[in-house]
């Protein structure tokens, strides 16, 4: 059985040109846009348009689609090796949806109408191929199988992209429910899981085609720096984060080679 394709998750953009990565990495929007100066990334790696903040924060979306589009084309021409960029889909957690005030109808209503939009505007941003993913957003597994129909009613055939974003499942990630809905989706689509911690990627990562987490941070902030390192703790350091994935990679290959046995689901979040 295969391991999903893994990106570290972090808060350290300029980790993508470091010459001590070299591994895929999942980089925020926000974050990023924040530099005035970008290199060219070492690495493959794609790029997360940073909804959870704007809707938890704002309750809407305050960057425009066409100045999204435009920073995203930027990033594919001055740091290149951009494998996909996420849209800027409308999460689905109730206290997201509370936030809105909207419904979860009307949030995958946008989600949708937002890939095409983003799509329709990125050629006269750029020539390059139009690298946004679209993204199942939803609550149930009805929620997610409605949303599918959506972007079919849209013309987008799901089915044909390298990779379909899950949304809204990264802080129930290590649920039977989850498991239940990817594997639903994985049998058609090559799915992408957003935030998946360790007990998840070992519960359900036979069924996923790629995944990030950022896990290792909030792992680091609990436990002493690494030995000669002076920092207070390692919660934004590349050695870290370097040998958590590491860790990560080899519980997942060993997980493949049993057959994705239970017994390894008991790995800690910040194994």
């Amino acid at each position: 059985m295969s391991v999903p394709y893994f990106y570290l998750g972090t808060h350290q953009p300029h980790w993508l040109w470091s010459p001590a990565a070299g591994f895929p990495m999942f980089v925020s929007h926000r974050r990023l846009a924040r530099y005035k100066t970008l290199r060219p990334a070492v690495a493959g790696w794609a790029l997360d348009s940073g909804g959870f903040t704007e809707l938890s924060v704002y309750g809407e979306w305050r960057t425009s689609p066409a100045g999204y589009v435009r920073a995203v084309a930027r990033y594919d021409r001055e740091i290149g090796r951009l494998e996909w960029a996420a849209p800027q889909d409308w999460m689905c957690e109730p206290f997201i949806v509370a936030k809105t005030g909207l419904s979860v109808a009307e949030h995958q209503r946008r989600t949708v109408e937002n890939f095409g939009r983003l799509a329709e505007l990125w050629p006269r941003s750029s020539d390059a191929e139009c690298p946004f993913m679209p993204v199942l957003q939803g609550w149930t597994l009805d929620d997610y199988e409605r949303c599918a129909a959506l972007y079919a009613d849209a013309g987008v055939r799901l089915e044909d992209f390298p990779v379909v974003g899950l949304g809204s499942v990264c802080r129930r990630q290590a649920t039977g429910e989850i498991g239940a809905i990817v594997e639903t989706f994985a049998g058609r689509l090559a799915v992408h899981g957003f935030g998946v911690k360790t007990a998840g990627l070992l519960k359900y990562g036979q069924h996923l085609t790629s995944a990030d987490s950022m896990a290792w941070s909030y792992g680091a902030r609990r436990e002493e720096p690494l030995p000669g390192h002076a920092h207070k703790n390692c919660a934004n350091c590349l050695a870290y984060a370097a040998q958590w994935r590491s860790r990560v990679a080899g519980l997942c290959e060993s997980a493949a080679a049993r057959g994705w046995q239970p017994v390894l689901f008991e790995a800690s979040e910040a194994a």
